[in-house]
């Protein structure tokens, strides 16, 4: 006889990826919670429109053979928060602390840290920085309010 074990699931421990213009940062929910304050824009982000144009182009089926024109396009998708595939597409290990984080916290950067320091000086609503691997440490970054 077989038994079912069902194991509570630490959900602030799940990972979460946050999209920004240049990259991803993908950290655990407890992380992302603490950093942006239970902002629902990051922690439950809803997709963004991304409006893609096809010039007109001819295309050949078999090779020697006539080529048929191809009319332009356009078309609109929802790009949702995601993360690079593959076996080597971990990204790389940064550490982050900010206001109130207790300490230094690791967070994947798929992407360039200079991008990631756009986006937290944009967005952020607590003073963070990060540390990458390598030992360069970047920030305090601090969303500004006007």
């Amino acid at each position: 006889m077989s038994r079912i074990f069902f194991m509570a699931v630490d959900q602030d421990a799940r990972k979460v990826p946050i999209n920004f213009d240049g990259g991803t940062v993908v950290m655990t929910y407890g992380m992302a919670k603490s950093l942006f304050s239970d902002d629902p824009q990051y922690i439950s982000p809803e997709g963004k429109d991304n409006d893609v144009t096809v010039k007109a182009h001819t295309r050949t089926r078999v090779i020697g053979a006539g080529s048929t024109p191809v009319a332009g396009y356009s078309y609109t998708y929802t790009q949702w928060p995601s993360l690079p595939g593959g076996n080597s597409s971990g990204g790389e290990a940064i550490m982050m602390s900010w206001d109130g984080s207790d300490g230094w916290w690791t967070a994947r950067l798929h992407g360039s840290a200079a991008d990631l320091g756009t986006f937290l000086n944009e967005k952020s609503p607590r003073a963070v920085l990060f540390r990458t691997a390598r030992g360069t440490s970047y920030g305090p970054f601090l969303k500004t309010i006007l």
